[in-house]
């Protein structure tokens, strides 16, 4: 269902909410996944993506690298 307000008739982001309370748990809690190192890193993701398509594709990246 579209936003009425949104005059291209967009479906709302992911994260479009009227709810502070649950968009500001889900932030605490990914701050507390980045303390703790469960987090990707863009460089991993990156080397993982440019290895597609090549004869050594990579395996997809784990958490803290």
């Amino acid at each position: 269902m579209s936003d009425p307000g949104n005059e291209f008739g967009e479906e709302p982001a992911v994260f479009d909410s009227e709810d502070e309370a649950a968009l500001d748990a889900a932030t605490l809690k990914g701050l507390a996944d980045i303390e703790a190192g469960r987090f990707v890193s863009h460089d991993a993701v990156k080397r993982w993506l440019l290895s597609w398509g090549t004869d050594n594709p990579l395996p997809p990246p784990k958490c803290g690298e």
